[in-house]
């Protein structure tokens, strides 16, 4: 197996965060040995709609300190929040279910009577 210049190999990962990490610090001149022509698309958009939103910076602060608690992006905690007030906003369409009433207790005297 041919070895990349000062030893140096692209990584093999699929994460895009590793990948922009890796380029920051690498360039790709060194690697032009190891890279490929391709004819298809390699990176394929999603079909969903994409929204924009404005805030405040200081808002936008607190949303990455609350990604990062939970290990993720910013667009992930907003597509959790939106989806979730969405669900709340919008009741589940069920069929009309039968309900069925108990008999009211009937009322009888001390006795026992009707």
């Amino acid at each position: 197996m041919e070895k990349t210049i000062k030893g140096r190999r692209l990584p093999d990962t699929d994460s895009v965060e590793e990948l922009a990490g890796f380029w920051d610090h690498h360039d790709l001149t060194d690697f032009e040995h190891d890279l490929e022509e391709v004819n298809e698309p390699v990176f394929v958009r999603a079909n969903g709609a994409c929204v924009s939103i404005e805030l405040r910076p200081a808002e936008a602060q607190h949303l990455k300190k609350i990604a990062r608690s939970k290990g993720v992006r910013e667009t992930t905690v907003l597509r959790q929040w939106i989806l979730e007030r969405l669900h709340e906003s919008s009741p589940i369409r069920r069929p009309p279910s039968k309900v069925l009433h108990a008999p009211a207790p009937s009322k009888r005297s001390a006795d026992g009577a009707l």
